[in-house]
């Protein structure tokens, strides 16, 4: 089942539509966005993966080594130490690398379709060796005292959660790492529920348990406790491998409404619906037996890794939400679906 209805302009950016920001280095592709408000534009934080051109007969990719400073590490295609089966992830020598560095970059609309780059705002760039491997997939939470951004931090130990607090885009509170590893798919609650901040995140068990959505809640959106499971996997379901959270949930008076992606075990990535109970989120009211929307249109089936749709943002206007997606890890888009729509896909 697929419910939305895609922008006839999609794909709405694509890696050619944007210049790299790293010298020497190509963007391989432009991936999940988180979604804003500000100045009267809809905002977008692109995740843009870079990596050196490659070379034939090699395989090249960069990082931060301990200075700070982007290296790049080149290695012969037929090594028999390299496992490149993955596009995303390669594994050498006991180590895993990324063959891409990811950043952030922002780009603005006054139409929420056509998209442009304001010299004024820089990108945002990994930092520290817990970024070493770059940020990934920003979610931002629009809060009364500014803009929380919540988003993956990588490196050679770990993939965790970071947050950055902002007010305009420009200067920068970074909060460090808020949730440990294993740790990504963080979505704040863009208000309190009975005086408490509230995260849906994705804590990852690779023995007992599995990659399922999980409650926490906080005094101060830094410090987090409680810790729930209200999501898991489904077998010989499209959310049968994983599932994770979007963007922040949307508050509506029947309930908080999420919407989640969810995979299968051969990384087909759909994307389906939850609804949590207005004052204890943690009780799931009803969840999508069928996904909202799959991986239909040619651009969301090739591409870097194809047959995936991903979305980490949205805007709610009256009745209808405008979701921004990444479609198969390469090219931005956008679609929508009202919210009856999405409450009689939980019927």
């Amino acid at each position: 089942m697929d419910i939305v209805s895609r922008n006839d302009k999609n794909p709405l950016i694509r890696p050619s539509d944007l210049c790299p920001g790293i010298q020497g280095m190509e963007i391989a592709c432009l991936l999940n966005p988180g979604v804003f408000e500000m100045n009267g534009k809809v905002w977008l934080i692109i995740r843009v993966a870079e990596r050196p051109v490659q070379l034939e007969g090699k395989i090249s990719f960069p990082y931060y080594d301990e200075k700070g400073e982007i290296v790049v590490k080149h290695l012969d295609r037929e090594d028999p130490l390299l496992d490149a089966s993955d596009p995303r992830v390669i594994r050498y020598d006991g180590q895993d690398y990324l063959t891409t560095l990811s950043y952030f970059r922002l780009v603005c609309s006054d139409d929420g379709t056509r998209f442009y780059e304001d010299p004024a705002y820089p990108p945002i760039f990994g930092k520290g060796y817990l970024q070493s491997f770059g940020i990934e997939d920003c979610r931002v939470s629009t809060m009364e005292d500014g803009y929380y951004m919540t988003y993956t931090q990588v490196s050679p130990v770990a993939v965790g959660v970071g947050l950055t607090i902002t007010k305009d885009f420009m200067q920068y509170d970074h909060k460090g790492m808020i949730f440990p590893p294993h740790n990504k798919d963080c979505a704040l609650f863009e208000e309190k529920v009975n005086g408490r901040y509230y995260a849906l995140h994705r804590p990852s068990s690779p023995e007992l348990g599995g990659n399922y959505i999980w409650l926490a809640e906080s005094p101060d959106r830094l410090h987090w406790g409680n810790h729930k499971c209200i999501a898991v996997t489904r077998e010989k379901s499209w959310d049968s491998a994983r599932v994770g959270a979007g963007a922040a949930p949307i508050k509506t008076p029947e309930g908080w409404l999420e919407i989640y992606h969810g995979a299968t075990a051969e990384n087909r990535y759909c994307l389906g619906v939850l609804l949590l109970d207005l004052n204890d989120p943690s009780k799931v009211l009803a969840r999508s037996k069928e996904p909202i929307m799959e991986p239909i249109a040619e651009y969301e089936q090739t591409g870097f890794f194809g047959n995936v749709v991903f979305t980490n943002g949205h805007i709610v206007k009256g009745e209808v939400v405008h979701l921004y997606y990444g479609a198969s890890d390469e090219v931005v888009c956008s679609a929508s679906v009202s919210l009856n729509e999405l409450f009689n896909s939980l019927k």
